[in-house]
């Protein structure tokens, strides 16, 4: 690594540890409004993803801080946010009880699988073993995911016209933590209810962009839809998976950078770049354009708050007021995977992936 990049990297990590982002709970916020100078509610799919996070940079620096922000993390959402006579999970702490998303129990299970893998615990995987059985349980009907259960009554929520409230290719990020699961429980159904997320996500996926007219919202739907770039990830070897990879990935590109001078997402910009790398198919001109939008996005201030992370991204070229715990962890990991990428020693290993 260059200073620069190696000063970048170490401030991103600082700000996951330092600024506030977690809370004393051990759980994450889901952003911060810079202007308000607040945190939003501890979100469980944000710890979940901050799991992983810690667990990423205390692999590659060694730092028992990061390993033990990440226990705190894991704890938050095994011993609190868990209910245990439910068997279930909400997006958020709180009463009355909040409902449960799909998305965010994919997210949560590879988080504790993450720090599983990093303390060899095997609380972590039995929690994130009982998640992704809830996940099936409660979730999958007729082929599909329902987004939203209602708790304790585990209805489901009625579709909307929004990525979010209904079932979508986007699902499958979630999803790969069946695949996951699966590794370690191959007498559970996991690995079946992962091949049937992929062919629904592989049959949908192409009406999923543009989706809206508003060139706004569909730079929203690019996020959602990177997460089925992640999902496909673990079957990139078929011949119709790589195919769906290629077109989705050339999609994704021409309308990040048709859109992004009116608004561009850092998470968009990290996502993208990282599943070409993972993909393994590198277009290195767009791919360093892409390192080089996610280096536009991180903060340097004086403020903890504002001092190393990675806004949400940029409206006509002036960043939006939110701090953001999952583009700071999406930007510093695909910065940090295309340095190794340009070093011939990026390890593609997919349970790293935040």
């Amino acid at each position: 690594m260059h200073s620069p990049d190696l000063e970048s990297f170490a401030r991103a990590g600082a700000w996951l540890l330092h600024s506030g982002i977690q809370e004393t709970s051990g759980g994450v916020a889901r952003y911060h409004l810079v202007a308000e100078g607040r945190n939003l509610p501890v979100s469980t799919e944000i710890t979940g993803y901050a799991c992983s996070a810690f667990a990423y940079l205390h692999r590659l620096t060694g730092e028992a801080a990061y390993r033990d922000a990440g226990l705190r993390a894991a704890s938050c959402l095994a011993d609190t946010a868990w209910q245990p006579a439910l068997a279930a999970m909400p997006f958020e702490l709180g009463d009355p009880l909040p409902p449960a998303y799909f998305f965010d129990c994919g997210i949560i299970v590879r988080g504790l699988l993450a720090v599983f893998r990093m303390t060899g615990e095997s609380r972590w995987l039995d929690r994130a073993r009982e998640i992704g059985l809830f996940m099936g349980r409660a979730f999958r009907a007729n082929g599909v995911c329902h987004p939203i259960v209602s708790l304790p009554s585990g209805e489901a929520w009625p579709y909307e016209k929004r990525w979010s409230r209904e079932p979508g290719c986007f699902q499958l990020k979630s999803a790969m933590a069946w695949d996951d699961l699966a590794a370690y429980f191959p007498a559970d159904p996991f690995l079946d209810w992962y091949e049937e997320s992929l062919a629904y996500s592989l049959a949908t996926w192409e009406t999923f962009l543009p989706g809206d007219a508003d060139p706004l919202r569909v730079m929203d739907r690019l996020h959602a839809h990177c997460y089925f770039l992640e999902g496909m990830q673990p079957r990139k070897q078929r011949a119709a998976v790589r195919a769906a990879l290629g077109a989705a990935i050339a999609r994704t590109s021409h309308y990040l950078r048709e859109i992004s001078p009116r608004f561009e997402r850092s998470d968009v910009c990290a996502q993208l770049l990282r599943a070409r790398l993972y993909t393994g198919e590198v277009d290195e001109a767009l791919a360093a354009d892409e390192a080089a939008r996610c280096r536009t996005h991180q903060v340097f201030d004086a403020e903890p708050m504002k001092d190393g992370g990675f806004c949400f991204g940029t409206r006509d070229g002036r960043p939006l007021p939110y701090m953001n715990p999952v583009s700071t962890a999406f930007c510093l990991q695909a910065l940090a995977q295309w340095r190794q990428y340009a070093a011939g020693s990026f390890p593609g290993d997919l349970g790293e992936l935040i």
